[in-house]
């Protein structure tokens, strides 16, 4: 009969891991980071099996087997244990420690800001990985979810149980065709282009800090086209189909063929961008190394 509360063996948890990730009971015993015969691993599993009362493989052809559902919810719970095993044993052999940090960011920052970033964290801590994605809904959300470690962006607003740290400032820039006589005008006013099609980001948040800018200088456009980057806003300018306002980094601006760019004139805004995490997130080294190279904005 089963225990509610069974020990598990290490080995036969290994055992388990090495064929749930190869589908096989050969295939596990020669992925295996030490000698093992194939009927060991199959004894393994089968003690496993017997320990927790349930069937952890299925069979689904002569060499390959494939998880039944609990097998399936174990191995979800063992896997990062096993996958993680060998850069820590690495970390705590050499004093170095290593691991994957999970960070999002917006399109721009991706480009503009976080190679250089990671490249000065690889140069101090090669054993560190960083998965990088592009964020896809709010960033406040995915870190109380536990679904990433930090986030790169603008807030609206820091909620009490966010830390954040300042690493970049936006600012706002007019984009236009090179050739719109807009473009020369002095002194340069807004209203000016507000006959002109406006190109605005179609991604919800982006999109929000455009039209905030907009709203400080009173200007409606009379249609609007999107684009879901940089690159794709400055092509539609390029082609002659409407101008933009594109938040851009301290000291650059965006650049295009046939582009004209300038900074939003008066009254304008800076954006902040933050390194955001939870404040009742665990010790964390690597994002301890992450933020102490962080670029000061």
């Amino acid at each position: 009969m089963a225990s509610d509360s069974p020990h598990l063996g290490i080995h036969r948890l290994e055992g388990f891991f090495w064929v749930a990730r190869t589908g096989g009971y050969a295939r596990a015993a020669r992925a295996f980071p030490y000698p093992i015969t194939q009927p060991a691993v199959h004894q393994q599993v089968k003690k496993l099996e017997d320990e927790l009362a349930v069937t952890l493989f299925e069979r689904v052809a002569k060499d390959r087997m494939a998880l039944t559902p609990a097998g399936q919810r174990l191995f979800d719970f063992v896997r990062p244990f096993f996958e993680s095993l060998p850069s820590v044993v690495r970390s705590v052999r050499g004093g170095e420690f290593g691991g994957t940090l999970r960070v999002t960011s917006s399109n721009l920052l991706l480009r503009r800001l976080m190679p250089s970033w990671i490249q000065r964290l690889h140069a101090e801590h090669p054993s560190i990985e960083i998965h990088l994605e592009e964020t896809g809904e709010d960033a406040v959300a995915l870190l109380r979810q536990g679904a990433v470690d930090l986030a790169v962006d603008h807030l609206y607003e820091t909620p009490d149980d966010i830390a954040t740290m300042k690493v970049a400032t936006l600012h706002p820039h007019v984009v236009v065709p090179q050739n719109a006589a807009q473009a020369e005008e002095e002194p340069f006013k807004l209203a000016a282009l507000a006959g002109l099609p406006f190109v605005a980001y179609s991604q919800p948040r982006a999109r929000e800090l455009q039209f905030m800018a907009l709203g400080q200088h009173d200007v409606s456009p009379v249609s609007t086209l999107s684009g879901s980057s940089a690159e794709t806003i400055l092509g539609f300018i390029s082609a002659g189909l409407g101008w933009s306002i594109l938040p851009w980094l301290s000291g650059e601006e965006p650049a295009a063929e046939s582009v004209h760019a300038r900074l939003l004139p008066a009254p304008t805004a800076e954006f902040d961008i933050v390194a955001a995490w939870r404040k009742d997130c665990p010790e964390n080294p690597l994002l301890d190394a992450m933020l102490e190279i962080a670029p000061r904005g």
